[in-house]
């Protein structure tokens, strides 16, 4: 697919889930969030046969998302029922890692094929402080697993206010140095006021170059983070959906005032 600015549209995101067992501060606010009720989340049958019709029409990536994905319940399953799609070449996951001692051998045999882990730094009390209930020890644990599962490469998303040089972030970079982890650095974002930048080592916030649609836990189909473009699959169907979304799809970011992080993906 090629939306009209001629990039190649394929790569697909999926959020899961608007929950999560983490409160990060740029992700969450502190009084909490009024949650999807559980009939309008996605089912698994409704998301495989979305996907299926993504890559009818030429997406061959796809990455779950959440909140955190390894909250939804099954959530091997539905990784199963997506590996199973023919003409996907890339499946991946974002997490906070949390979970990942439990499930990565299950996610890998499963059909998995890498993850990328949110890790903003090393100290404990730090990351208790910008997760509000975490333990960095389940992190480190989780990458550990995810390696010796083979969910290769292992990818580390590291959030910064300003860049890579900051204290925090440059012990992370030593962190994946010394374990074969890539990093990516991203600057912390405001979907509100339309602040977003290039992801140091990655190609997102390149809206020149930008391949992805977004689909959420609801299920509306979103051309870009950045704006408040939707389109429900639900009550358009989904070919009509991926039609509009690729069609639409803007030149560049603005803002993005209905949705939040938590419930995108990012």
């Amino acid at each position: 697919m090629f939306d009209r600015f001629n990039r190649h549209i394929n790569y697909l995101r999926i959020s899961v889930t608007d929950r999560c067992n983490l409160r990060c501060t740029y992700c969450m606010p502190e009084e909490g969030i009024h949650l999807l009720s559980h009939k309008d989340i996605l089912t698994f049958d409704e998301i495989k046969n979305f996907t299926e019709a993504a890559v009818a029409n030429g997406v061959t990536k796809v990455r779950i998302t959440g909140g955190e994905p390894l909250v939804r319940k099954g959530i091997t399953t539905l990784v199963r029922m997506i590996s199973d799609i023919k003409g996907i070449n890339d499946l991946s996951m974002t997490t906070n890692g949390v979970l990942l001692k439990q499930y990565a051998d299950e996610l890998r045999l499963a059909g998995l094929h890498r993850v990328n882990i949110s890790l903003d730094t090393l100290d404990p009390e730090e990351f208790r402080a910008i997760t509000r209930t975490g333990n960095i020890n389940e992190v480190f644990e989780g990458i550990k697993a995810a390696k010796n599962a083979g969910l290769l490469p292992v990818k580390i998303n590291c959030v910064v206010k300003e860049s890579k040089e900051e204290e925090e972030a440059k012990a992370v970079t030593r962190f994946c140095k010394d374990n074969g982890l890539e990093i990516r650095y991203i600057k912390q974002m405001d979907l509100v006021n339309g602040h977003f930048s290039m992801v140091d080592g990655g190609t997102g916030g390149d809206c020149s170059l930008c391949n992805r649609l977004r689909l959420t836990a609801n299920g509306k189909l979103k051309p870009c983070l950045f704006n408040n473009i939707e389109f429900d699959i639900r009550e358009i169907g989904f070919e009509k959906a991926i039609k509009l979304a690729v069609e639409l799809k803007p030149e560049c970011g603005s803002k993005n005032e209905t949705d939040t992080f938590y419930n995108i993906g990012g």
